[in-house]
């Protein structure tokens, strides 16, 4: 088995995409139109230039997000074997809860919560 699978699986893998790759550009129409280059945006002509500089809270506050989002990944599962598990459970959800609210603490005081 060994190394010879992964290398069998690593050529499997380039064939694959490059025969993705491959079909997609024998089958499609190329099409040389100017206004694909252009900036869209539902619908509605740019005005001015389309480069602007976003502000890094936005990005902070969607990271924070996709933090306290994915605890419900990991709460729900918890939630349908607790009974199962028992006491233990309840400690470590105690204990998971407990650091998710100390990160969330930390952004607070940071000021990352904050919108504008």
């Amino acid at each position: 088995m060994g190394s010879a699978s992964i290398i069998l699986l690593a050529i499997c893998g380039i064939a694959f995409a490059g025969g993705g790759l491959l079909v997609s550009r024998l089958l499609a129409k190329v099409s040389n139109n100017p206004q694909k280059g252009q900036a869209y945006e539902c619908g509605v002509p740019t005005q001015g230039t389309t480069w602007n500089q976003m502000n890094v809270g936005y990005y902070l506050f969607a990271l924070l997000f996709l933090v306290f989002d994915v605890e419900l990944v990991f709460l729900y599962p918890w939630a349908v074997v607790a009974k199962k598990v028992g006491m233990l459970a309840l400690v470590e959800i105690i204990i998971f809860l407990f650091i998710l609210f100390v990160g969330f603490l930390y952004a607070h005081k940071k000021g990352a919560l904050k919108w504008m």
